[in-house]
């Protein structure tokens, strides 16, 4: 695994912006390679929500520079969960953070794992190690030191891809008239994402300007396919397939996760309205 210098460094967590965590990491990186150019996904991952954060995180790195992908979701910082690196199938980019199934879907979507490493030797974390604080100590010291050329083999043992935690992804239950579906995440607007494609509501007969019903823990009321916000008026309930081509529920200049009381988990039943 013989590394060149990559001088990019993406970075995703549930830290937040107004607490220290986010850029006291940045510092860390900067102190060890100053010439680190740092991009910052996001920071607003919900906390301890390791499935958004893997949403997150493959839907984005298609769209980033080639480099080092530090990602920090870690609900069991300083317990038995190991710190790793990925290297992903093409060579040209390795994924950092805890070993819980956060760092998985991207490597997937970028082709597969070629190899991975356990984030072990002391010589490249920061000492003392914080039981607490593993970002700042353990996963930015090890994003610096790869984007400054050094080999994943310093950084510990090979660990084998198979042996690597899988998140356990919600899968939708897809009949002949109706979809049993699960929210993924809130996006800020109050989106609600769905673990559903176009081609499987299209199954159903869902496509643009279908009236579709919609079936909650408390409530139910219709919604309409629709391509864009701009098809809807203000107040509108709308489905529609989002950026990363998954199927998202939205109140067009609303809030529908507020409005009706969705959260990531909650199951969200769609039936196709016969007319």
């Amino acid at each position: 695994m013989m590394m060149r210098a990559m001088r990019v460094i993406t970075f995703l967590s549930d830290f937040g912006v107004e607490d220290d965590f986010a850029g006291t990491c940045h510092g860390v990186i900067k102190r060890i390679l100053p010439e680190a150019e740092v991009i910052h996904i996001t920071h607003g991952i919900e906390p301890q929500s390791i499935l958004q954060g893997a949403l997150v995180l493959a839907n984005t790195l298609p769209y980033m520079p080639e480099g080092i992908h530090l990602a920090v979701v870690d609900p069991e910082v300083g317990a038995s969960r190991r710190a790793v690196a990925l290297g992903t199938a093409d060579g040209n980019r390795i994924l950092v953070g805890p070993d819980n199934g956060l760092l998985i879907p991207a490597a997937q979507a970028l082709g597969g794992i070629l190899w991975a490493v356990e984030i072990s030797n002391p010589r490249y974390a920061l000492e003392p190690v914080s039981a607490t604080f593993h970002g700042r100590d353990v996963f930015a010291p090890a994003a610096a030191h790869l984007s400054n050329g050094v080999e994943p083999a310093e950084l510990g043992e090979a660990v084998e891809p198979e042996s690597l935690v899988q998140l356990e992804w919600p899968q939708p239950e897809i009949g002949t008239r109706r979809i049993r579906a699960t929210c993924l995440y809130v996006d800020r607007f109050g989106n609600v994402r769905l673990n559903l494609t176009a081609p499987e509501v299209e199954g159903l007969g869902i496509v643009q300007g279908s009236r579709v019903e919609v079936e909650l823990e408390t409530d139910r009321f219709y919604a309409v396919a629709a391509r864009t916000f701009a098809d809807a008026r203000a107040g509108d309930i709308i489905l529609y397939e989002d950026a990363y081509r998954n199927i998202a529920l939205a109140i067009s200049r609303g809030n529908a996760a507020e409005t009706f009381g969705v959260r990531a988990g909650l199951e969200v039943r769609l039936r196709a309205d016969p007319g």
